[in-house]
C-alpha cells in the first residue's frame, strides 16, 4: 500500500469551498484509490463555523450539547477536562468542535456527512474518470485506557467498510462465527497519523493499493454501525444521556 498525504492551501473559516481545492492539490487519482479528508475542511466547506467572541466554558458547553447526540457532563469527567459525546454514531470529545487552526472559530462536523462525500465522490470520479473510489471524512479521537489520540471515520462513500470473516475457517480448521474487520476505521487510524494534528497542512490524504478494500457505488454506512442496545459497550454506552 501507498500513503500519500496532500498538502494544501489554508482552508479558511467561516467557509472555503472544497471543490477548487480537490481540483487543485490532488495528484491524477488512479482506480481503487481512497481519499481520506479530515472533518474541519469539511465543515468549512458547508460553513459550519461559530466566532469565538468570548472563549468561556459556559458557551462551549452550550455549543457542545447543541451538537450531540449523547453526551456525559464535564462534570462526571476527571478535571472536568471535556464533555464526553457521542455524535454521529461516534464516541468523540466535545462532539467534535474544535478550535486549533480555525482562525478564531468554532469549526463544527459537517452536517449529513454521507450525502456529502457522495457529492465529492461524483465529481471526482467524473474528473479523474475513475470507477473505483472511496471517499472517508476522518477526525481524531480517544481510546479508553489508552494516552493519545487516533484517526476514526465519521462517514464514508464508495467502499464496503467491513471485511466478513464469518463462515470462513481459521488455521485450524475452526469456523469463524463473529469476526469482522472494520477496515474503514484502520484506514482513518493511520491516515491521521500521517496527516498530523498542528501545522502540517496536509487535510487530504490518498490511500492507494488496498487490495482488501471492496468498493461499491451504494450507501453502505449502516454496514458498519451497531445499534446501542446491542453493542457489548452498551453498560458504559448506556450512561449517556440523550440529548433532548
Amino acid at each position: 500500500m501507498q500513503f500519500i498525504p496532500v498538502k494544501t492551501r489554508p482552508i479558511m473559516p467561516p467557509q472555503d469551498n472544497i471543490y477548487p481545492i480537490l481540483d487543485k492539490y490532488l495528484p491524477r487519482l488512479k482506480e481503487g484509490d481512497i481519499l481520506l479528508v479530515t472533518s474541519k475542511i469539511l465543515g468549512i466547506h458547508q460553513g459550519r463555523c461559530v466566532k469565538i467572541k468570548e472563549e468561556t466554558r459556559k458557551e462551549k458547553d452550550r455549543l457542545i450539547i447543541k451538537e450531540a447526540d449523547y453526551y456525559i457532563s464535564r462534570r462526571e469527567v476527571p478535571n472536568e477536562y471535556a464533555f464526553l459525546t457521542i455524535k454521529d454514531n461516534t464516541l468523540i470529545s466535545s462532539a467534535g468542535i474544535d478550535k486549533s487552526n480555525s482562525k478564531g472559530y468554532y469549526v463544527f462536523w459537517p452536517k449529513n456527512t454521507n450525502k456529502l462525500l457522495r457529492e465529492i465522490w461524483r465529481h471526482l470520479k467524473k474528473g479523474h474518470k475513475i470507477k473505483k473510489l472511496g471517499v472517508i471524512a476522518v477526525d481524531s479521537h480517544s481510546l479508553p485506557l489508552r494516552f493519545g489520540t487516533l484517526g476514526i471515520s465519521i462517514g464514508f462513500f464508495g467502499i464496503k467498510p467491513v471485511k466478513d470473516y464469518r463462515g470462513r475457517l481459521d488455521i485450524f480448521g475452526r469456523p469463524l462465527h463473529v469476526t469482522r474487520a472494520n477496515v474503514v476505521d484502520a484506514l482513518a487510524a493511520i491516515g491521521v497519523s500521517l496527516m498530523g494534528e498542528s501545522n502540517e497542512q496536509t487535510p487530504l490524504l490518498i490511500a492507494r493499493s488496498a487490495d482488501f478494500i471492496e468498493f461499491t457505488d451504494k450507501d453502505s454506512y449502516r454496514q458498519l454501525i451497531i445499534p446501542r442496545q446491542k453493542d457489548m459497550f452498551y453498560p458504559l454506552l448506556k450512561k449517556f444521556k440523550k440529548v433532548k
